[in-house]
């Protein structure tokens, strides 16, 4: 059993496919199969099953997981002090981030981190902020991004900035002259909400209690995954919903959608850099954070 197996079988996980797993790897599917073949002839037992097009773990498979994303990790964080120790940074980072963090923020810090470390290389994982959460905790990911304030001893969060979201229309609504509605009249258009673990959507629902409007009256037609799909159903006059003005500022300023403000409405919001509240962070994450908030002004 070698760390590059153990690789290639988290991969195979978390793909549920050999053939997936090896193009993320690359790697070819025969490849695949004689390393994790290896690592059952190591163990003594059968590690992954077919259920019909995917492939999943079976219980002793489960287990190695578990340990092989431990191993991996240490590797990762051993190879980070190291790098550290002598002056470098080098190594592998995971970056997580919740809808507008992965689609907008994150991206842009691509070619200035690889600028400043060129032997760094960046993987991003992008869910809700629930999804993210649950990565942090459990020690998949080390940092993350997301819109909403956890309340938890194992999640410690710094705000890196604020954000403001508005009602946003297309251009061929009735309502797209106006600068401002009511928040009444958001109960009488057909609304488009996000997926329930979204720290948008929760943000957002938090804020219209607050002004005294009963969420569960507005015409909701349709509960949508993320953000993209959202702006394609405006566009497509499908309904109208509250965006961030950052997912959707190309499309602002060519006139194809209208961003209104609702009236004692609060949508303004935070993004948060989110980590382990209990464990200590790699010396490649202090670094990525600190670079961050030095440059993100500026970006």
């Amino acid at each position: 059993m070698d760390l590059w197996q153990l690789r290639v079988f988290v991969n195979v996980v978390e793909q549920q496919s050999f053939s997936k797993a090896g193009e993320v790897i690359h790697l070819s599917q025969p490849t695949v199969s004689s390393h994790i073949k290896e690592l059952e002839e190591y163990f003594e037992c059968r590690l992954m099953d077919r259920m019909g097009r995917n492939t999943v773990p079976t219980k002793a498979g489960e287990l190695l997981f578990s340990y092989a994303k431990r191993l991996l990790r240490l590797r990762d964080e051993t190879e980070s002090a190291i790098s550290d120790f002598l002056g470098k940074r080098k190594g592998h980072l995971v970056i997580g981030g919740s809808t507008i963090p992965s689609g907008y923020i994150l991206p842009a810090m691509i070619a200035p981190i690889a600028q400043a470390f060129p032997e760094v290389s960046l993987s991003f994982v992008a869910g809700d902020t629930a999804e993210i959460i649950n990565q942090i905790t459990k020690g998949d990911i080390e940092v993350g991004i997301v819109g909403a304030r956890v309340k938890s001893p194992l999640v410690a969060q710094e705000k890196l900035v604020d954000d403001e979201m508005k009602l946003i229309v297309a251009s061929s609504h009735k309502w797209s002259d106006r600068s401002s509605v009511t928040p009444d009249m958001l109960l009488t258009e057909p609304f488009l909400a996000r997926e329930e673990g979204s720290g948008t959507w929760r943000s957002i629902t938090r804020n219209m209690e607050e002004a005294g409007l009963n969420t569960k009256a507005l015409r909701i037609i349709a509960t949508m995954g993320n953000t993209a799909s959202m702006i394609q159903a405006i566009l497509g006059n499908a309904g109208i919903s509250i965006l961030s003005t950052i997912a959707v500022a190309d499309l602002l300023a060519s006139g194809r959608l209208k961003a209104l403000t609702v009236e004692g409405l609060d949508l303004k919001r935070s993004f948060y850099i989110t980590t382990h509240g209990k464990r200590t962070l790699s010396p490649l994450s202090k670094t990525f954070i600190k670079f961050l908030k030095e440059r993100f002004p500026e970006l």
